[in-house]
């Protein structure tokens, strides 16, 4: 995957107005500089943050929200009411408005110099009131946004602005996404079936069908020497038994693969795609099901779905574009099968053949063996275990009336005894609060089977990408109980309910 913050830029837009007079207004921008610097200087802010000049009227807001529509480099816009900024002169900016917005509420400087503060100074520094006024304009437009409170100095508010940075980067990925469903959904399956519509509608993603006998006659022209060029490539990464390796008994197994990743790779590339499905049920002249093409292209980034799930393989790709840079990985992942004999039961997640390798550290295994399922012949795949570290899941549901998405904490482990004979990709995690919550709580609140797993990403940049696509999202964490849970959702109806007879 290219880096998505390269060339991205975040607006710092300060509010003002003419009554306090040239020098206040000086003051206010050399101050929303220095506090647009901080952020731009924060490690963990991922995009440039460039300051713009203190708006004071609402034609100044209006021009810099549409430019800001406009920009393409322009992930999202922060906004900070340096002084008192009437918030009648943010209607029809913020109205306008099409990009994530983030309110931070902070001022100039952390410490207050108590033994000097006069009036000058509390008409200079008055955030604390203006960032009200302002607060209150968002609220009654309903405007979606995310709130951050404290000084820019603060690890902590830098972290914050940088989860909602990547949020806003998933969400301009996904509004320009074009995923590749190659054939249709598995025969008889609920969850994996949306409406496609309402979902480019909301979040952007077009999503369309091609045959895969359209991908089988680009994987029968791909040349020989693609192929040779990936197979030294798998020679050096990973490790193989010696009759998959070069001129051994079982290579034309992995020289197939080799050829569905060069052709898959040929397709999205020249279609403009970065997210695909497939179905084992629907593979037409392919020899294998893809497996291997599969978890190197995920491990660059696109997106995936297997049985054609295309709502999974979205959001894949908005996590992989939130996640750039971070350390641990993001995969397609499905909840397996359980370990109930301790006190902490334990989930084993794997699927078919396709997990990501970024949520590794270690080196794969590149093995050929019988899928069982597809009638077709034994696909290569790799072979490893997840890297233990605190992860989420997240899955997304179309409940009729409006999407869902559902999010577990979890903590991924070692499994708890070796797995000799399980010819796969897998993760073990313990979900939290516990099993029996979580995995009650999922199955309440709909939640699919069908999940992104992420080591790199947490609670706090998948609430806030909820936030900027407007979409219902359950979180299980720490905190949650039966009793809590039960009544965020019953709320949650109510509310969805509601809004859509506003």
């Amino acid at each position: 995957m290219n880096n998505p913050y390269a060339g991205a830029e975040i607006w710092f837009l300060t509010g003002s107005q003419d009554l306090y007079g040239e020098e206040t207004l000086q003051q206010v921008a050399e101050q929303s500089q220095r506090v647009a610097a901080g952020l731009d200087d924060a490690g963990a802010v991922p995009a440039r943050v460039v300051w713009k000049p203190v708006l004071k009227d609402a034609g100044a807001i209006r021009r810099a929200m549409g430019e800001a529509n406009e920009d393409p480099n322009c992930l999202g816009v922060i906004t900070w009411m340096h002084t008192f900024s009437p918030a009648k002169m943010w209607i029809s900016g913020i109205d306008a408005l099409r990009k994530p917005l983030l309110h931070l509420h902070t001022q100039a400087d952390a410490a207050l110099p108590w033994a000097t503060i006069d009036m000058d100074f509390m008409n200079l520094n008055q955030a604390a009131h203006g960032d009200r006024e302002y607060a209150f304009i968002l609220t009654r437009l309903r405007q979606p946004r995310t709130t951050v409170a404290g000084h820019v100095s603060n690890p902590r508010v830098q972290a914050r602005v940088g989860s909602w940075v990547r949020a806003a980067a998933g969400a301009r990925a996904a509004r320009s996404l074009k995923l590749a469903r190659f054939g249709d959904n598995m025969r008889n399956v609920a969850v994996t079936e949306s409406d496609k519509v309402e979902a480019e509608l909301r979040f952007g993603v077009s999503v369309n069908t091609w045959g895969v006998n359209d991908l089988v006659a680009v994987v029968d022209a791909v040349p020989e020497k693609s192929v040779q060029a990936l197979v030294e490539e798998y020679d050096d990464l990973y490790d193989m038994d010696a009759d998959l390796r070069q001129g051994g008994a079982r290579h034309d197994s992995v020289r197939y693969q080799a050829r569905i990743e060069a052709a898959l790779r040929t397709f999205l590339e020249d279609g403009g795609f970065g997210a695909f499905t497939t179905n084992f049920e629907d593979l037409g002249g392919l020899r294998q099901l893809p497996g291997l093409a599969v978890q190197r292209l995920m491990a660059d980034g696109y997106g995936f779905g297997g049985e054609g799930d295309w709502k999974t393989s979205a959001l894949l790709h908005v996590l992989k574009v939130a996640g750039h840079g971070l350390p641990g990985g993001t995969s397609f992942m499905e909840d397996y099968t359980y370990d109930l004999a301790s006190d902490r039961p334990k989930i084993l997640g794997a699927h078919m053949l396709e997990v990501c390798p970024s949520i590794t550290t270690s080196r794969p295994r590149l093995e050929v063996h019988p899928l069982g399922i597809g009638d077709r012949e034994d696909p290569a795949r790799l072979v490893f275990t997840a890297d233990p570290g605190p992860g989420i899941t997240v899955g997304w549901s179309d409940l009729g009336d409006r999407f869902r998405w559902v999010a577990n904490e979890i903590d991924v482990v070692e499994p708890s005894e070796p797995l000799p004979k399980l010819p796969v990709a897998r993760a073990v995690w313990e979900p939290r609060p516990d099993f029996a919550t979580a995995t009650e709580g999922w199955l309440t609140a709909g939640g699919p089977h069908h999940t992104v797993l992420s080591t790199q990403l947490g609670a706090e940049e998948v609430t806030d990408l909820a936030e900027v696509f407007g979409t219902e999202l359950v979180v299980i964490d720490a905190d949650t109980t039966r009793r809590s849970l039960a009544k965020e959702l019953r709320w949650s109806a109510a509310y969805h309910r509601l809004a859509q007879g506003l």
